[in-house]
C-alpha cells in the first residue's frame, strides 16, 4: 500500500495500477491497433539495439523439373532476411507541487488528484503515439508511420531495405490524379478502389483493414447511397465508425483529431489518403519493460518545491511485407 506521506509512492502506485489499462486503451481506441490486437500482431520485444522484423523475400532457387539421372540443384538458397527498425522513445510528466501536496494531504485526496493527472498524461501520450502512426518519417525521433511504411512513393527505404533496389519491398501506390485521371469523387472512388484491390490478393491473403480520412469517408459513404449501406459489426462494436468494402471494414481514421493549438499536433490520415492494410504484416512493437509504465527514480526539482514522475513508452510500428499493402493518395 502506498505511503500517504510519500508523493512518489502514490504517483508510482497510481500509474502502475493504470498501466495495463493504458496499454489496453491503445488497442481499443485506435483502429489499426485494434485490428492488430485481434490478429495477435502486438508483439512486445525484450531488448537489443534495434527491433528486427523477420521477412521472407525470395523463392527457393533450386526448384526445377528434371529427368532421370539429371543432377538436381541442391545449392543453399537465401530466402529469409530481416528489416531493422530503431527503438523510439516517448514520455510524459506528472507533476505535483509542494503546495498541492499540502492541500491534498489525505491519502484519498492525493490519490484522486494524482489519478486525474495520470489519466490526462496517458491520454496525451497515447495521442502523441497515434498521431505519429500516420507520419512520413521526416521527424527523426518519431515512430515509423503509415506514410513511410506504405508510401505514395513505394521506392523509399523502410527498415534499412531500399525499395529502389528490391522490388519485393514496394507497396502498391495509386494516385487519384496520376493514375485515375481525376480527383476522387463519390462517382469514381469505388472504381479506384476496384483497381487497387485485385493487386493485393494472394490466395486467402488480402487486406483486412481499410483506413480512410474524413474526405474519402464522406465520398465512399455517398457512393453507397443508391445501395443498401453495409456496416462492419465487429469494428462498430469497438466504437469505430465503419462501413465495408469487399467484406472488410472501412474505418474512419480521421474524425476529431484535436486542435491546432494542442501540444500534440493534429493527427489522423492526411486528406485524400486511404490505406489498404493486411495487418498480418503490420506490427505494433512496444518494449516489454516500457509500455506506459512509470520511470524511476522520481525527479525532484533543484530550485522548485515539486516532484515529477515520468510515464514512459518505447517501441515502433514495423512492417514485414510491403507488397500486400496499398495507399491511395490525392495527387
Amino acid at each position: 500500500m502506498a505511503n500517504p506521506n510519500n508523493i512518489g509512492d502514490i504517483v508510482a502506485t497510481t500509474i502502475e495500477n493504470r498501466s495495463k489499462k493504458a496499454a489496453d486503451n491503445i488497442t481499443r481506441n485506435m483502429a489499426l491497433l485494434n485490428r492488430m490486437s485481434k490478429r495477435g500482431n502486438i508483439r512486445p520485444f525484450s531488448g537489443g539495439t534495434n527491433i528486427w522484423q523477420e521477412l521472407e523475400y525470395a523463392q527457393n532457387q533450386t526448384a526445377m523439373f528434371y529427368s532421370g539421372y539429371e543432377v538436381i540443384n541442391v545449392s543453399p538458397s537465401q530466402i529469409f532476411s530481416a528489416a531493422e527498425y530503431p527503438i523510439r522513445q516517448a514520455a510524459v510528466a506528472v507533476s505535483i507541487s509542494g503546495l498541492e501536496e499540502l492541500q491534498n494531504a489525505g491519502a484519498e485526496q492525493m490519490i484522486d488528484l494524482v489519478a486525474g493527472r495520470v489519466k490526462n498524461a496517458e491520454n496525451t501520450l497515447r495521442a502523441l503515439i497515434e498521431q505519429s502512426m500516420y507520419s512520413n518519417g521526416s521527424q527523426p525521433k518519431e515512430i515509423n508511420g503509415l506514410q513511410q511504411l506504405v508510401a505514395a512513393n513505394p521506392q523509399n527505404s523502410v527498415g534499412g531495405i531500399d525499395g529502389t533496389t528490391w522490388q519485393f519491398w514496394r507497396n502498391i501506390s495509386f494516385g487519384s490524379v496520376t493514375d485515375g485521371g481525376a480527383a476522387t469523387t463519390s462517382a469514381n472512388i469505388r472504381r479506384y478502389w476496384d483497381t487497387i484491390w485485385p493487386q493485393l490478393i494472394r490466395g486467402t491473403d488480402k487486406p483486412d483493414l481499410i483506413i480512410v480520412d474524413n474526405l474519402n469517408w464522406r465520398l465512399y459513404n455517398e457512393s453507397l447511397q443508391p445501395l443498401q449501406r453495409i456496416t462492419n459489426a465487429e469494428m462498430g462494436a469497438a466504437g469505430f465508425q465503419t462501413l465495408e468494402y469487399m467484406g472488410q471494414p472501412v474505418v474512419l481514421g480521421g474524425g476529431f483529431q484535436g486542435y491546432s493549438t494542442d501540444p500534440v499536433p493534429v493527427g489522423g490520415p492526411p486528406q485524400g489518403y486511404t490505406w489498404f492494410l493486411n495487418t498480418n504484416y503490420v506490427h505494433y512493437r512496444p518494449h516489454r519493460e516500457r509500455n506506459f509504465v512509470p520511470l524511476n527514480p522520481d525527479r525532484f526539482s533543484i530550485n522548485q518545491d515539486a516532484v515529477v514522475k515520468l510515464i514512459g513508452w518505447a517501441g515502433n510500428l514495423t512492417i514485414s511485407n510491403r507488397r500486400l499493402q496499398a495507399v491511395q493518395y490525392p495527387s
